[in-house]
Order: structure tokens, then sequence, then C-alpha cells
């Protein structure tokens, strides 16, 4: 009988407590639509075709790592909460039109990149698939990538940081903790660029503690630029 109460003691408490910040997002956790922000990766491509090389990756996506010069290319749109963040929100997702994986490779060269983004993060968004993927487009035309990383034709060594600083300058209303810069033990990967819902950058200080610490990174040169080797 005591053991009896005691429980019911404790499921009263445990329904009249208020929620935490944490339960809060746990109760709408893979909601389409339920999030807070986005967050816009941009990979640096020759260092993710460089890896696949070094890794053996005989099916490394041609269009990507062939001999178009891309420098930055849109990993994915990513709905966010304030800590953690929705996957795969609808299982399975819905069909996603070749039509639009067409439209996207000028931004995403990889049409398996178009399919697995839709799949694990544009079905949280809330959007069907063409409205996704116009704001895929309409996030990635809000940033400015710095003109010294458009066409870059020699191997560069540079500090985590002076990647920061040149996105920063390049976009006025950019912040440090607006950013992450991500890397391997050698290479600049990814530049994530935080943006409200509306598309505007937004501060992450929970995503940008975790930006590259290395003292120094190389960013491999573009693709078909005269030295291509590291």
């Amino acid at each position: 009988m005591v053991r009896f109460t005691l429980r019911a003691v404790l499921a009263a408490c445990l329904l009249t407590a208020p929620l935490s910040r944490g339960s809060a997002q746990d109760q709408r956790q893979n909601q389409p639509g339920q999030f807070d922000f986005y967050l816009l990766s941009l990979s640096w491509s020759p260092s993710f075709c460089a890896a696949a090389a070094e890794r053996g990756y005989g099916r490394a996506p041609s269009q990507q790592c062939g001999v178009r010069p891309y420098s930055f290319v849109v990993h994915g749109l990513w709905p966010q909460y304030e800590r953690g963040f929705p996957e795969y929100c609808q299982v399975p997702a819905p069909r996603l039109d070749h039509r639009i994986v067409s439209a996207m490779l000028d931004l995403m060269p990889a049409p398996h990149l178009i399919f697995n983004e839709w799949d694990k993060h544009g079905t949280c968004s809330g959007l069907s698939a063409t409205g996704y993927f116009e704001t895929v487009r309409k996030a990635r035309a809000v940033v400015k990538i710095p003109p010294e990383f458009l066409s870059l034709q020699q191997p560069l060594s540079v500090a985590p940081g002076a990647v920061a600083e040149a996105f920063i300058k390049a976009n006025s209303s950019l912040a440090p903790d607006d950013m992450v810069v991500e890397c391997d033990k050698r290479r600049l990967t990814e530049v994530r660029i935080c943006l409200s819902r509306e598309l505007q950058f937004r501060p992450c200080p929970q995503l940008a503690r975790r930006s590259c610490r290395q003292d120094q990174i190389l960013m491999p040169p573009v693709r078909g630029s005269s030295a291509n080797a590291e």
C-alpha cells in the first residue's frame, strides 16, 4: 500500500511540474514545421573531393568532383531547435520530383545529396518539396561568398578565424556568433550560417562555440585551377 501511494504521489508531481525548455523541445521532436531557425551549411567542395579521393571513393559525385570549378556548394538547409534538431520528420518522405533535383544541381551538385537532404531535413521544414528547395535557394542568395574564395587558384593555409572574418567582411550584418567554421584534422570542410525562419542572420552561440579549433587549416584550390595539387 505504501509503495502504491509513493508511486501515485510521484505521478501527480510529474503531471503538475512545469515543463523545462528541454521537455518542451521533446514534445515537438520531429514535428514538421516545428523548429526555431535554419542552419545553412556551405561545403568547401575541393576539401570534400580531396577527402573522397584519399578514402578511395571511386564513386565520388562526378559532377561535383569533375573539372567544373566548384568552391562553396550547399550541403543543406537544416531546421534547428535552440538545442538539437529534428530529422526524418516524414517516413517515408514524400516523393521528390526529378525536375526539382535537376533544378538544384547548380547549388547542390550531387543528386544523391539532394534526395538525402529532402528526406532528412527538408521534411522537417513543414514545406512542400518545391517550397523547401525554393527556400534553400533564397537562403543561399542571402550569403555572399568572400571574393577571394570564389576561384582559389593555389592551396591556402589559413586560420579558421580568418575564414570567419572573410565572411563577416563580405556580409555586413553577419556576426561571429552567427556562424560555425568546420574542419577535419587538415582541411576546411564547411561554413555554417545561422538564419532565422525569415532568412535573416541570427546568433546561435551554442553552435558557434563548436567552431574548428585548429591553428591552421588547408583550403585546397578549386577544380580546374592551375594548381590543383595540395
